[in-house]
């Protein structure tokens, strides 16, 4: 399928498309006019993509789990490297989220809202 088919089954714009190429995350080939050609694989990768993003992973970061990452909704194998992995993100998440939830206070403290 060209790009704009796959940017219209998936919902995601074609720039964005050429960027997880770009990125590494997502292979395509070109036909003879030069055009991107993406498998019908490409859909489920896409929707991976976008599920890992939303879980506030870096592109760098899902570049090294999408081997491990199977089905549309990015189920995961867990092997111990990605465990690691993931295991570091979710404890940088909580110290962002004490940093933020200080902050409010702080912040509802001048209100008079603490």
């Amino acid at each position: 399928m060209l790009i704009g088919e796959l940017a219209e089954r998936t919902g995601v714009a074609p720039r964005l498309l050429r960027y997880y190429g770009e990125q590494g995350l997502l292979s395509s080939t070109r036909n003879t006019s030069g055009y991107r050609v993406y498998d019908d694989e490409a859909v489920a990768r896409v929707l991976q993509i976008r599920k890992l993003l939303a879980a506030g992973l870096t592109t760098e970061m899902i570049a090294g789990m999408l081997d491990c990452a199977t089905g549309p909704a990015a189920h995961l194998d867990l092997c111990p490297e990605l465990v690691r992995r993931l295991r570091s993100e979710l404890a940088e998440t909580d110290r962002r989220i004490g940093a933020l939830a200080q902050q409010r206070e702080v912040l509802a403290g001048y209100l008079g809202q603490a």
